[in-house]
């Protein structure tokens, strides 16, 4: 059996860099598991407190939950990024959505008529990778998204999309993979 591995080294709080061990220590506190991609990331202290910078400010951000997540998960589908599409399915669950709305949302499409506004809106961002229509831009306001919500999906993509670009070019393992090898070599 061929074990995961990542092309960059997977950091912890012990192996960071200096610029990057207390942004994972802050992480450990606040999850317990400190998730592979941001131990990948860790190797670039700059581009780790960026990375923290900007999610910190869209949790913040007037965007729900689950709809954070549904645009995480297609993202990270769209770009095959399978680290991604294992933890928004986890976190997706967790803030309430069901099995069949985790499965649209892989496809940017929900049964919630305003979230599938959305989402078709930011499908052809991503996917197609041009200027979304304007049918579909008045589409999200119609369904009741104000410019401010738009603005904060289009940087959730960002950052989604970035994450996913991480994630593929190093050949990110899915969490938990990593300690499952680090087993296998104890046995």
């Amino acid at each position: 059996m061929k074990t995961p591995m990542s092309r960059f080294q997977i950091h912890d709080d012990l192996t960071a860099p200096e610029g990057s061990a207390p942004v994972l220590r802050g992480a450990l506190a606040g999850g317990g598991q400190l998730p592979n991609f941001l131990g990948v990331l860790a190797g670039s202290p700059a581009a780790l407190r960026g990375y923290a910078r900007f999610r910190s400010e869209l949790r913040h951000g007037r965007l729900p939950a689950p709809t954070s997540e549904r645009i995480a998960l297609a993202v990270a589908e769209h770009h095959h990024s399978e680290p991604g599409i294992a933890m928004h399915s986890r976190t997706a669950r967790a803030v309430g959505l069901g099995l069949d709305e985790v499965a649209l949302a892989r496809e940017f499409a929900s049964k919630d008529e305003k979230e599938a506004a959305l989402l078709r809106y930011l499908q052809a961002l991503v996917v197609d990778d041009a200027r979304p229509p304007m049918h579909l831009h008045e589409e999200c306001r119609e369904a009741g998204w104000d410019d401010e919500a738009i603005l904060e999906a289009i940087a959730a993509v960002a950052l989604e999309r970035f994450t996913a670009a991480v994630n593929v070019a190093g050949e990110v393992p899915v969490d938990g993979s990593i300690e499952e090898s680090r087993s296998l070599r104890a046995a």
